[in-house]
């Protein structure tokens, strides 16, 4: 099994591999919502449903959108609901598994179960908010406190085993001990993925327009903002401000696609050349590229994160996961319904300013708890800058030495063990790339991935694979 080169430019800088790519040269990834035959040697493949983002956005008022989607919510939890098997929900006190728990209450006629992660005394932790919505919606709610006593290095052990490639996403740790707890009590679990793909919720699509004023100033007076917000200190939360302006100051000087999967990536195109001792075939230059002759602006953007950081990340992430624990889990935001609804809709409803998931927001307004809709977005992960540096640091070396030991000739380990000190000492926080590095050596060391490809071989294998998208 020899390591695919373009796998591996895409996975350095997203955190996952999306279709068509793979992390093993010569296989290639089924994308989806698409059929295949194959008939006498013969293959045939065409997509039988497509993101609906080629027609013309429909001229909707706010409050008819309002009552469309509230239609759609309630169709979709009702259909979902259907199980002959016992059925929880994963509640993070946001507004979109608060939302499905609103509908789903409305129509069950036992209490729902659900399920959370907390992390507390952290300043990310939702226990306050996750009690708030379970109380008002009388749910039998249980939680588990994911913390450095836990089994860690049991979980993570297991990752490429039913990963199948390695998978960055921080969030797949917290999955891992929820799918695991739901399953105690539950076989079917509910879950909010999708809404923040459908209707701009992630801080991508704010960065990505705050960054059209950015990029009119000096280049001089930003590399000046860049180098102020250089010297803050590092800090052990999860994404800190300090890490949010660092990152996004970087992205200002990249053009708006690969800004936008930077913001919520890894690596940057210098820190991919920089870590391989052979060249990177422009895989993900190739996608961005097909991305960018499709359009711009927020439509476009969210198109592209339907595409690929959807189902190849979240859904990916929580498909593994929760099944290595047999539990099915199930996004009533996905309905395909909805997913065309949303892509019907102008841009103002969705967002506007430092306003995102308008509508949602809007029909949810005197339905939830108003401290859920003013709440700042957390996001399901853990504190790989702090773990790192404390419960996993030897794990970390370890995996880091044993890798060198194989993949020496491939990697630039000096650069690498750089990183590991400068995140170390606090010079820089560098968790989530070096959880990438973890996952990658972990998954190559599990299916015995080979180095042996030239860049040139890889360079015609992804030439293959992008006129196929």
């Amino acid at each position: 099994r020899s390591l695919s080169l373009s796998g591996l430019d895409c996975y350095f800088a997203l955190n996952y591999t999306p279709a068509p790519f793979t992390m093993v040269e010569g296989i290639e990834k089924f994308p989806p919502a698409r059929w295949l035959e194959w008939r006498a040697g013969r293959i045939r493949s065409d997509a039988y449903w497509r993101l609906p983002y080629a027609a013309s956005s429909r001229s909707l008022t706010l409050d008819h959108a309002k009552a469309e989607l509230d239609h759609l919510l309630e169709h979709s939890v009702r259909e979902h609901l259907l199980s002959d098997v016992p059925l929880g929900l994963w509640l993070s006190g946001g507004l979109d598994s608060s939302t499905i728990l609103h509908y789903a209450a409305a129509q069950s006629s036992q209490p729902i179960r659900t399920y959370s992660i907390s992390f507390e005394g952290r300043s990310f932790d939702e226990s306050a908010y996750i009690r708030q919505v379970a109380a008002q919606y009388g749910s039998r709610h249980e939680q588990l406190d994911l913390n450095e006593e836990k089994d860690l290095l049991g979980a993570i052990e297991q990752f490429p085993e039913f990963f199948d490639e390695p998978n960055s996403d921080g969030g797949a740790l917290p999955v891992w001990f929820l799918s695991k707890l739901t399953r105690q009590t539950a076989t079917v679990a509910f879950s909010g993925e999708g809404a923040d793909e459908l209707f701009g919720g992630y801080l991508t699509y704010r960065a990505s327009h705050l960054s059209k004023f950015a990029r009119k100033l000096p280049p001089a007076l930003l590399q000046f903002a860049r180098s102020l917000a250089g010297r803050l200190p590092v800090s052990d939360d999860k994404i800190s401000f300090e890490y949010k302006l660092k990152r996004f100051l970087a992205g200002c000087a990249m053009d708006p696609y690969r800004a936008h999967v930077y913001w919520n990536g890894t690596s940057s195109d210098a820190e991919k050349s920089a870590v391989t001792r052979s060249p990177l075939p422009p895989a993900l230059a190739g996608l961005l590229e097909g991305a960018a002759h499709r359009g711009s602006g927020l439509n476009a953007l969210l198109r592209f994160d339907q595409s690929c950081f959807l189902p190849d990340d979240i859904l990916m992430k929580v498909d593994r996961m929760s099944m290595a624990h047999s539990l099915e889990v199930r996004p009533p935001f996905l309905d395909h319904r909805i997913v065309e609804f949303a892509a019907s809709l102008p841009p103002h409803c969705k967002t506007s300013g430092s306003r995102q998931k308008i509508v949602l927001k809007q029909l949810m307004k005197d339905k939830l708890p108003g401290v859920v809709l003013r709440r700042p977005k957390m996001g399901l992960d853990f504190p790989a800058h702090d773990w790192l540096r404390g419960a996993l640091r030897e794990f970390l070396l370890d995996t880091f030495a044993t890798a060198e030991s194989a993949y020496a000739d491939f990697f630039n380990f000096p650069l690498i063990n750089s990183f590991v000190s400068d995140h170390l000492n606090r010079r820089a926080n560098l968790g989530y790339h070096l959880w990438g590095f973890l996952n990658l050596f972990l998954w190559m060391n599990r299916w015995k991935i080979q180095c042996a490809l030239s860049a040139q071989s890889s360079l015609k294998s992804a030439d293959h694979l992008l006129t196929s998208i």
